[in-house]
């Protein structure tokens, strides 16, 4: 009751304060927020992953915003088809309609242009604008230097109370324990610049240090350890990038990424698989971009270069070489210092150099990769051929057993691929075949197709052999690595009537081979969702949701010594609704429910519940974000993951688990045209636990707070 009567002032408080804006920019500046911060979290929700880095995606999506794409200039396939909103079917017909019948006069010209309905129309209408007086593709150096943008970001993040590896420790037990404690503070420290334009120019550099890395030294562990540690930021990226530039069409120099195809030969960073959105089952490769974000791992460092190559032909080549992390087994010191015949048995990818091991590992091997893509590109048809040959500076010796006895153990590798889309009448039909050095092959192929205006389908089949070895490969797949899988996935999305909408997919899935805990030949599984959005008007918006996944696992039951594989039921129900008490304060609530299964065992369960509140006027220096959640897990097996708004290009996806309660404020005050400034502070209260956390980040006690602090200045 009392927390009914707080939600109750505080929404009148907000309503208040945005009486008399303009209702048309606080609806423009709403739309945005939503549509970006909907976007993220239906591509990301399965991804279950709370450290996966977004800013990439939120990148795309923001410079967009503020710089609509113009339907009328040439050449916007790839900028259209980087928003994640529209179909290349969809993208073909706009083009078409303006071949046959000139440039688009009005934005509500899109009514009468096949495969658009109002629906996608709104989606994309805060991306994209109608001008009939630019219409070149390519822009002058100069000009790009000319109407380029200055960017500088500041965060500092911390949790507040204190983790097992920060607390004090005696010289004695540490050197007994090297690892037992963390060798700088618990802040996370972040500064980026960025120099840009749109999408073709970014000129940039950014610096990192993770929570319990060095900033200044620590003279008591090199004392102790006879060790190095930092002094400065733990990472430190840099890079040029141009696109579109006379017969230049892509040039990267320092750290980037190169994604091609499907992702299947060959895709540095981030890739987004099964959603509610249907269109993510495809890929749409960018080739060349620059690397902005902070994931010390998923990049290249050198340089490569796009080319036209005469009509409708592309070359892209590119090289990287720089030292990355790993296990290091042996190695022999020459008499020079160097060190020679290192052998690995993992390579590390959490980027943390926080305590004296991984230290020791951090840069511990070289990593050379050279790669390129040839390819026929016209406006229907997309066809490349795409190599890659990744070499180490270390012999890589994994400790293999029976069921990953065919995983990529040596210190270099080959893998060449096919990949194709093309346009056939209202069917996109793409895939990629790939072929690593060792003989083991992947094959990914599929269709997108539009049903008329109010529907589409898509069907993918994805075929990976259990020998397929390719470290740089993220296509399509229920596994975290394309290998030892097959499968069926079909995705459907229909407009019932103006206001509904469903939409749907199911994926079946086998595995030939043997898995991590799964001790049997050839298991299988499903997962599949469906869900239902009613949308009466622009002020609500509300969709109930089903998923059942069904996933091989070896019991947990003591039956004999030797363990056989059982099935993992899982079942989400979830209820979402979206109002909008007026353009500037906007509420979302959710309930959802789970449940889980294994063999037949005890069946676990778990609710979530929250409340948002998000109001973001207009004309007011001041906008804020809370949460109020409640939540109760059996294990972590029933845990849910919901995204969190956060301060601007930092991404939260949480894992809720447990009992207790989530809160989170995160406000904004837009000092100026040139300054922001972002504050967030949350916490986690659990009321069925005494420690929260495991290791070096155990939290004596039942809560867990958080503080962010971001200053970003613009010139």
């Amino acid at each position: 009751m009392k927390l009914a009567i707080l939600h109750t002032l505080i929404l009148s408080v907000l309503t208040l304060t945005v009486l008399g804006q303009s209702e048309k920019q606080l609806e423009n500046q709403a739309q945005k927020n939503y549509i970006i911060e909907q976007s993220i979290e239906v591509l990301a929700e399965n991804l279950e992953n709370e450290d996966a880095d977004f800013q990439t995606l939120l990148d795309i999506l923001s410079i967009y915003y503020e710089k609509p794409i113009n339907l009328n200039r040439k050449d916007i396939k790839e900028d259209l088809l980087q928003l994640m909103l529209l179909t290349e079917y969809q993208i073909e017909s706009l083009l078409s309609h303006i071949d046959q019948n000139g440039k688009l006069i009005s934005i509500y010209e899109l009514q009468a242009i096949p495969g658009f309905d109002t629906k996608t129309i709104r989606n994309i209408m805060p991306f994209v604008t109608v001008n009939t007086n630019f219409d070149s593709p390519h822009t002058s150096v100069e000009d790009l230097f000319k109407n380029a943008t200055n960017e500088l970001f500041i965060r500092y993040s911390r949790v507040l109370e204190e983790q097992r590896g920060f607390s004090d420790i005696s010289d004695e037990d540490w050197q007994n324990s090297p690892n037992s404690r963390y060798l700088g503070q618990p802040d996370r420290l972040y500064m980026r610049y960025r120099f840009k334009y749109l999408t073709n120019l970014s000129v940039g550099f950014t610096m990192e240090k993770d929570p319990g890395e060095t900033m200044f030294g620590n003279k008591r562990a090199e004392e102790l350890h006879g060790i190095k540690t930092n002094k400065g930021f733990d990472f430190y990226s840099a890079h040029f990038f141009i696109k579109d530039v006379g017969p230049i069409k892509a040039l990267a120099v320092g750290d980037f990424q190169a994604q091609f195809g499907q992702g299947l030969t060959f895709w540095s960073g981030l890739a987004f698989g099964k959603s509610i959105n249907i269109l993510t089952a495809k890929r749409n490769a960018p080739g060349l971009r620059p690397y902005t974000s902070v994931d010390e791992n998923l990049f290249l460092r050198g340089a490569g270069v796009t080319l036209g190559v005469k009509k409708n032909f592309e070359f892209t080549a590119f090289g990287s070489s720089k030292k990355i992390d790993a296990n290091i087994t042996s190695s022999r010191d020459t008499t020079d210092g160097s060190i020679e015949n290192i052998a690995v048995s993992s390579f590390q990818a959490t980027g943390s150099h926080a305590t004296i091991g991984e230290l020791e590992d951090k840069q511990s091997i070289q990593e050379n990769i050279a790669g390129g893509r040839f390819a026929f590109v016209s406006r229907r048809v997309n066809v490349g051929l795409i190599g890659s040959h990744t070499t180490y500076g270390g012999d890589l010796q994994r400790n293999l057993s029976t069921y990953n006895q065919f995983q990529f153990n040596s210190n270099s590798n080959t893998v060449v691929g096919l990949d194709y889309s093309f346009i056939y009448k209202n069917f996109n039909f793409f895939g990629e075949g790939a072929r690593s050095a060792n003989g083991g092959t992947g094959l990914v192929s599929g269709v997108l197709a539009s049903l008329g205006t109010n529907m589409s389908f898509t069907a993918l089949y994805r075929n990976y052999s259990k020998d397929f070895q390719n470290l740089k490969s993220i296509a399509f797949a229920e596994s975290s690595t394309n290998v030892n899988e097959k499968g069926i996935y079909l995705g459907f999305d229909g407009k019932i009537n103006k206001n509904w909408t469903v939409s749907a997919y199911m994926d079946q899935f086998e595995f030939p081979w043997l898995r991590f805990r799964t001790n049997s030949v050839k298991t299988s599984g499903y997962d599949g969702i469906l869900q239902i959005r009613y949308k009466p008007s622009r002020n609500l918006d509300m969709y109930g949701r089903v998923r059942m996944r069904n996933r091989p696992i070896d019991t947990d039951l003591q039956v004999t010594d030797i363990p056989y594989v059982v099935e993992a039921h899982q079942n989400n129900y979830r209820f979402n609704i979206v109002y909008k008490i007026s353009p500037a304060v906007r509420l979302q609530s959710r309930v959802e429910y789970v449940t889980y299964e294994r063999g037949g065992g005890q069946k676990e369960s778990g609710y979530l519940v929250f409340q948002d509140i998000n109001v973001k006027p207009m004309s007011s220096k001041f906008s804020f974000s809370f949460r109020y959640a409640i939540f109760d897990t059996e294990s972590f097996n029933t845990r849910f993951y919901a995204y969190e708004n956060d301060v601007l290009y930092f991404f939260a996806i949480p894992a809720y688990a447990n009992r207790g309660t989530r809160t989170y404020l995160t406000a904004r005050y837009k000092a100026s045209k040139t300054i922001d400034i972002w504050l967030r502070y949350g916490q986690w209260f659990y009321n069925n636990v005494e420690t929260i956390g495991s290791g070096l980040n155990e939290i004596t006690g039942n809560t867990k707070s958080e503080v962010r602090a971001l200053l970003v200045l613009r010139f």
